[in-house]
């Protein structure tokens, strides 16, 4: 038996290394002349047409033999194939197992490392990270920042009204029943006897801030009307 060659393990022949009976010398006579005829070989049953049963045969035993572990519980070959496993098995050199020491060693040097952040790293050159520019740089910036003149277009106005949108079966947009859940949840905190009032109170401010909210953005858009009119 022999440690399979490099050259054997491609081409899938390492089973006839694990049963060879020469010495193992790497080099040898013996290993050129296994690894030129089998080279043939291979040559030999890549070029066969792929009709042909005989090499079809072939190329399953090749398969096999190159990758016993999967075709082990084959019912013809598998024991073939584990015996050839356990050849190897015996030949492969063991490492053994990392004690509690090198593992401590391992973690302490890992440690040891300095973590590097590659976006703190780019940060860290900016001259101006601690303090502010002088007031010569910043007058640079801010004339470098100049306004762009956008045009944005008209806005649509729609040729007819449109009908309001109906939100009754939309829980989460539903104003009335939100609320109704955030005055409950302050009136909660209040006396019993001033619950309702409290809860009365609340909902009549969330609607007036919401009506007053709705007209800054009327007269807002209202101003952005006129400005695109002109």
């Amino acid at each position: 038996m022999a440690m399979p060659r490099r050259a054997m393990k491609d081409l899938g022949f390492q089973a006839c290394c694990l049963r060879c009976d020469a010495p193992d010398i790497a080099g040898s006579s013996r290993c050129r002349k296994c690894i030129t005829h089998h080279t043939k070989v291979r040559e030999l049953i890549a070029k066969a047409p792929q009709s042909d049963e005989l090499f079809q045969f072939a190329r399953d035993l090749l398969a096999m033999a190159a990758n016993p572990n999967r075709y082990d519980h084959d019912e013809v070959h598998g024991p073939v194939l584990r015996e050839q496993q356990f050849l190897a098995n015996e030949i492969a050199e063991t490492k053994p197992l990392p004690t509690s020491e090198d593992i401590g060693e391992l973690f302490a040097n890992q440690a040891k490392r300095e973590k590097k952040n590659v976006v703190q790293s780019v940060a860290n050159q900016n001259p101006w990270k601690d303090e502010l520019p002088p007031e010569e740089v910043l007058d640079i910036m801010a004339d470098s920042l100049q306004a762009e003149d956008i045009d944005h277009g008209a806005r649509t106005i729609p040729s007819r009204p449109i009908a309001a949108v109906d939100r009754s079966d939309r829980i989460g947009e539903d104003r009335g029943m939100a609320d109704k859940i955030v005055a409950e949840r302050v009136a909660s905190e209040a006396p019993d006897s001033l619950k309702e009032v409290v809860e009365a109170a609340t909902i009549a401010e969330r609607e007036r801030s919401r009506a007053e909210w709705e007209d800054a953005q009327s007269e807002v858009s209202e101003l952005l009307d006129d400005d695109l009119d002109l």
